[in-house]
């Protein structure tokens, strides 16, 4: 995310003026922009003029609109921001208070005013602009006969493609069709690599398959990539690693992030952060419970003994509507802070957000034991 200016009081009102660059910027904004703040952009609007004739004719005309922001959604495939509300500048098109819908996307600069930057504000445009924050991940899992493609960014596993293709059963007369029907489904996936995973922006590329699907697909991949001189390919075969996995499905790419070869390739990305802390909660959670808690009341409770060093918490939770509800979960993270803890906010669109999502979207691993907390009526 490009940030243009910004005029802002920590705690207090301002504005920012951003340019989303790449599609986890819109998701960065849709964490930023709630109920109640301004948002101003250019847009388009259907405006009906009177003809000479007497008739009516509708052109599309360019404007800039300021709306007071009353819902937000977020459009992860086609990559754009949809902030709905009612106009607050004076126009000739558009009367003050007439509902009108801003697109926000890639290249499209566009004005955010608050009432209060908060903390969480604050840290979430921060995280937008920082170049090096901006490493992605691209996992091809894959078994017979079906394949998917996720490029995992810093905030949003998006799933670019999917495969399928009937393969026939290897045995008998039939290892001729089944070899041949391989190899087509083999292409099929090596067209979509190609197309989805750009190695200027990906850090690494992970084949991950049970059996050995994966092998022989990346021997596959590197015979036609000679062949047909595919210099993406080629010069980044150093940068595709092949993991593990119990599937050619979604649910198996949190095996594919835990496998140690990869962590060490995307170590500085938040994503892997995100895994890591997750992963050494459940193992808390496991080996001793007394030092691991989930639930909003139960995390209260440790955090008013000063007992959470680590807090692991949803970005669904601050996109509360109810004010005071926002409120307070912002002073949780900053409270956490100052007795010396650390806060993880996990993305909803992430695999590892979705699994803390599960557990009430707010979790903390402990700095001392407190058994008594299970006993509690909740």
């Amino acid at each position: 995310m490009k940030l243009v200016r910004k005029d802002l009081i920590p705690n207090g009102p301002g504005s920012a003026k951003m340019i989303p660059e790449e599609p986890d910027d819109l998701w960065h904004v849709y964490n930023l922009v709630s109920q109640g703040d301004r948002v101003m952009a250019v847009t388009v609007r259907k405006v009906q003029r009177e003809m000479v004739s007497g008739g009516r004719d509708v052109e599309r005309v360019k404007l800039k609109l300021e709306i007071e922001v009353e819902a937000v959604d977020y459009d992860n495939v086609g990559s754009v921001l949809r902030v709905r509300g009612k106009n607050i500048l004076e126009n000739e098109h558009v009367k003050i208070g007439a509902f009108h819908t801003l697109e926000i996307e890639q290249h499209r600069p566009f004005v955010l005013r608050k009432d209060v930057w908060d903390s969480v504000a604050l840290d979430v445009l921060k995280q937008a602009c920082d170049p090096a924050a901006s490493a992605d991940l691209a996992v091809v899992l894959m078994q017979e006969g079906l394949a998917h493609i996720f490029l995992v960014g810093k905030s949003v596993t998006t799933t670019r493609s999917r495969i399928e293709a009937s393969i026939p059963r290897k045995h008998g007369a039939a290892i001729a069709g089944y070899e041949k029907a391989l190899n087509k489904f083999f292409e099929s996936v090596l067209q979509a690599v190609l197309k989805n995973i750009d190695f200027k922006v990906v850090r690494c590329a992970v084949i991950a398959s049970p059996g050995f699907t994966k092998d022989q697909f990346h021997s596959f991949m590197l015979l036609e990539a000679e062949r047909r001189e595919l210099r993406s390919i080629i010069e980044n075969k150093s940068r595709i690693l092949l993991a593990h996995s119990t599937s050619g499905y979604k649910h198996s790419l949190k095996e594919v992030l835990d496998a140690p070869n990869v962590m060490a390739l995307i170590k500085d990305t938040k994503a892997s952060q995100e895994v890591q802390v997750l992963k050494d909660f459940f193992d808390m959670l496991s080996n001793d419970p007394a030092r691991a808690c989930y639930g909003p009341k139960h995390v209260e409770v440790a955090h008013e003994r000063l007992a959470v060093q680590t807090l692991l918490i949803t970005d669904d939770l601050f996109r509360n509507s109810d004010i005071p509800t926002r409120q307070k979960y912002v002073n949780l993270i900053d409270s956490v802070k100052e007795t010396g803890g650390t806060a993880h906010i996990f993305s909803t669109m992430h695999i590892s957000g979705e699994q803390l999502a599960q557990l009430s979207g707010v979790a903390a691993i402990l700095r001392f034991p407190l058994p008594d907390l299970e006993d509690m009526e909740m």
